[in-house]
């Protein structure tokens, strides 16, 4: 066993098993080994010779197919220890080293798939069962893409506590409004529609709601009305601000819920009602 480890560079028991590459190698059956590159057993034998003569020149410092999978898996177990460890204080740059050390060696393994399968030089020289591996390398690349992509979308970094949210289409309202409360000492963060605002408030409560009426997927109308009917969120002060004309937003007013309302265009003292709310004078 000793020797055939020094050999391959491979396991001869592994998770208490007799593993089949040592069965194989007892048998004398070609074994290779970790280092060999893997490439080598889906061409012609004379493509075979002139791969290995560059690789004992050259030595080149690009990992072979297996190497890459053993990357990718390490990657993934070393990252997602670390993110059960610190789910708390995950940050951009977490999430982005998570995603480098998960998609590089993928995106090689993938590139080099379909490389091979598109080229017509290489594909021309491989038997029907390895070109069927050499698919199956690239399908299942592509389902663990989809799979890193989904695990990075589900973490959320921790959203930085804030005073008002601002739920509003327009960016120049938003940066607007933004400067002036920030003037003020108070933080507002603004989302541009009522899906985001919504995901904005599993994360993070704030002390007051300024919401448009007009928004490119929800009606501020039903997204107040959403937030006043939850028993999460129902004591949060919720102000329209809108151009819509008065006696329309008087309409449904009260079918919405919403505790009063801004119109546009606004002056700045219109907000000293939103200061009340922020310094505790008025109790919802």
């Amino acid at each position: 066993m000793r020797i055939y480890q020094e050999e391959t560079d491979k396991y001869a028991i592994w998770r208490g098993a007799v593993t089949e590459g040592f069965k194989k190698w007892l048998k004398g059956e070609k074994v290779y080994t970790r280092a060999k590159e893997r490439i080598s057993l889906y061409v012609a034998d004379e493509v075979k010779t002139d791969w290995q003569n560059f690789i004992n020149v050259n030595k080149p410092s690009f990992p072979t197919f297996s190497e890459l999978i053993r990357q990718s898996v390490n990657s993934f177990i070393e990252d997602s220890s670390r993110v059960s460890n610190e789910l708390s204080k995950l940050n951009p740059t977490t999430i982005s080293n998570i995603s480098h050390a998960l998609k590089e060696p993928l995106t090689s393994i993938k590139g080099y798939s379909q490389l091979l399968l598109e080229s017509e030089d290489y594909r021309s020289k491989l038997s029907n069962h390895v070109e069927e591996t050499i698919k199956n390398i690239f399908d299942q690349s592509n389902l663990l893409e989809n799979i890193i992509k989904n695990f990075l979308d589900n973490i959320k970094p921790a959203s930085n506590s804030y005073d008002i949210l601002l739920i509003e289409d327009d960016l120049p309202t938003i940066r607007l409004i933004t400067n002036y409360f920030e003037n003020k000492e108070f933080v507002c963060k603004g989302v541009v529609s009522g899906t985001k605002g919504l995901e904005e408030l599993r994360r993070t409560i704030p002390k007051v709601i300024l919401l448009d009426i007009i928004l490119p997927d929800i009606s501020g109308y039903d997204i107040c009305h959403t937030i006043k009917t939850d028993n999460s969120f129902k004591k949060i002060p919720v102000y329209f601000l809108t151009a819509i004309s008065e006696s329309e937003v008087k309409k449904n007013f009260r079918t919405s819920l919403a505790d009063g309302y801004i119109l546009k265009p606004f002056n700045f003292s219109d907000f000293n009602v939103i200061f009340e709310i922020l310094n505790g004078k008025v109790i919802n």
